[in-house]
Formats: C-alpha cells, sequence, structure tokens
C-alpha cells in the first residue's frame, strides 16, 4: 500500500521552498510525495477544503506535514482515517480570522516543532496545542521559518513515518 506524504506550506510559502524541498528528498524513497500549491489563496479554510479534496482522492496511508498557516491546514484535514501522522512546523494556531480557533486532532502519530524565537506565531500557541492534545513539542532555538532546524525536521519527519510503517 502507498504511503503519501503530503506538505502543506504557510501563507507566504511557496509549493516546493527549501524547508519543503529538503524533507521531500530526505524521505523521497518512502512514500509518493505530493505539495499543494496553495499560493493565491489567503483563506486558511479555503486551503483546508482543498486539502481535504487532495486527500479524498489517495488510497493508502497518508502523512500531513503543515508549516504555519499549513500546519491549521493539516490539523483541519487530519481526522479522516487515510490520515496515519502529522507533523507541525510553528503551526498558525489561536489566531483572529481562523473559523476554528481551537482545531483538533485524533491522530496520535504526531509532533510539533516550534521556533523560541519565532517573530509570527507565539511558540506558546504550539505549547498549548501540544498540551491538551498529548502531542510531543519540540521547543528549538529558530525563528519562525525554522531555518536553522532543517535537520531535526528531516529527522523527526522521517520518526513519523517509522511509526506508521511499523503499525
Amino acid at each position: 500500500m502507498t504511503l503519501h506524504i503530503v506538505f502543506s506550506h504557510g501563507l507566504e510559502g511557496r509549493q516546493w521552498g527549501s524547508k519543503i524541498k529538503s524533507m521531500a528528498e530526505h524521505v523521497n524513497q518512502l512514500g509518493e510525495i505530493h505539495s499543494l500549491d496553495y499560493q493565491g489563496i489567503k483563506s486558511p479554510d479555503e486551503r483546508a477544503q482543498r486539502l481535504i479534496e487532495h486527500l479524498k482522492k489517495l488510497t493508502g496511508d497518508i502523512v500531513l506535514i503543515g508549516s504555519s498557516m499549513g500546519g491549521y491546514v493539516s490539523i483541519i484535514a487530519s481526522n479522516c482515517d487515510k490520515v496515519k501522522g502529522i507533523m507541525l512546523l510553528a503551526p498558525a494556531l489561536y489566531l483572529k480570522g481562523y473559523n476554528i480557533l481551537n482545531p483538533t486532532t485524533t491522530c496520535k502519530n504526531a509532533c510539533v516543532i516550534h521556533g523560541w524565537n519565532d517573530e509570527i506565531v507565539p511558540y506558546q500557541h504550539s505549547v498549548k496545542f501540544a498540551y491538551e492534545h498529548q502531542i510531543p513539542l519540540k521547543l528549538v532555538n529558530d525563528g519562525h521559518r525554522l531555518a536553522n532546524s532543517q535537520n531535526i525536521l528531516n529527522s523527526e519527519l522521517k520518526g513519523i513515518i517509522g511509526q506508521i510503517t511499523c503499525l
């Protein structure tokens, strides 16, 4: 059965930005890589609907990776049976302008990574989410883009995929 690894970028991110590209190259032998292009779609809820529609077309297990707004989008889409893992990178949570102010996930293979020095989304939002969902949280000495934490991101993603493929 095919494992699908699905990336969702942030508001100002790109479909194949450097963070996504590095992680995709790190795990490309482990599953089929997808990266949705949300450029031009400002609404996080419209982005979530686009991701949900994409996931409906896939057969097999799914791992979602969402950065910033893409983290919110991934959480909203994560409550389908096919989603077996979710990785949230400085997720944009508990922010005004989002329809769901307290998003939830039932996905158990999950992790959150957030930078102590995030200048866009306070790391405390990830602490709250991780605590409420009992999800592992890794706080790193980095900013919102997690530009200096690529090795950690790659390792954590491989770990989540390993948990799923061993089930």
